[in-house]
């Protein structure tokens, strides 16, 4: 497969330009996904990650579980109010429909609850983080 740089890159200036964390394109079986690093990461490269493959790979360790995805678009929080113990923390048990964090969108706070029962196997945000629609939050075993 021919790598289209001229594409990646007018993918990549979008995402500065409109201000995204994340972008994919898709045409046919091919799939562009362009997003931003972490903000640890892009502090010290100040670059975007830009992957190209027919189908996402991921680690056995998180594509094994239950994906707890978020809602809406916001920034997901792991506990109630600055210094409160956080939601759930990772080996905690957890019931369906038990909270998990919260994604603020607009200044309304919305809980996000579990999709299951489970352990809480990692948790895939970090505190104050801005989140996707669909974007995996905590992973369960």
């Amino acid at each position: 497969m021919k790598i289209d740089k001229k594409l990646i890159k007018e993918l990549v200036d979008n995402l500065k330009e409109f201000s995204l964390t994340e972008l994919e394109y898709q045409d046919g079986q091919k799939r562009i996904k362009v997003s931003r690093a972490s903000k640890a990461l892009e502090a010290s490269k100040g670059s975007a990650i830009v992957s190209a493959t027919k189908s996402v790979l991921k680690s056995s360790d998180e594509s094994d579980g239950i994906r707890v995805k978020s809602p809406i678009i916001g920034t997901a929080y792991l506990s109630p109010e600055p210094g409160a113990k956080k939601f759930v923390e990772i080996g905690d048990k957890i019931k369906k429909g038990q909270t998990v964090m919260i994604v603020e969108a607009m200044k309304t706070m919305n809980h996000v609850p579990s999709t299951a029962d489970g352990e809480v196997k990692k948790i895939l945000v970090e505190d104050g983080q801005p989140v996707e629609f669909g974007q995996s939050l905590v992973l369960l075993k």
